[in-house]
């Protein structure tokens, strides 16, 4: 009943920016947590940054410096905004949220919910 949508991947050249954005639907009581993973090829899915409901954020040390995350509540939505970008951030990009269900009738719960991914390539 939770649903993310990515979107803003693409091609770039080193040096260039790309902002991804991700939207969360579904019968959300609260959003403890959203973030962003990627998977490059042959490697594991590994943590980009998240930001928390009370604005705290944390980067991988491969990221600090060049990419920023931030939310938008009113829209339960998240962004990447990501610059100086190079051939090793080429990677599947994943949205990730901890949610907390509008409750029924077996009370509330909280879920991992994962986006579809979208691509990120860096090349000239």
């Amino acid at each position: 009943q939770v649903q993310l949508v990515e979107s803003g991947g693409g091609l770039v050249q080193p040096g260039g920016s790309l902002r991804l954005s991700c939207a969360a639907s579904g019968s959300i009581f609260v959003i403890n947590v959203m973030g962003w993973y990627r998977q490059a090829p042959g490697k594991e899915r590994e943590l980009v940054a998240t930001i928390t409901n009370d604005d705290r954020t944390n980067y991988a040390d491969s990221v600090k410096g060049r990419f920023t995350i931030s939310r938008d509540n009113a829209k339960n939505t998240v962004y990447l905004q990501m610059n100086s970008l190079k051939p090793e951030d080429t990677a599947v990009y994943y949205c990730n949220a901890v949610v907390l269900v509008v409750p029924g009738p077996g009370g509330y719960r909280y879920l991992e919910v994962w986006g579809q991914g979208t691509l990120v390539t860096v090349s000239s």
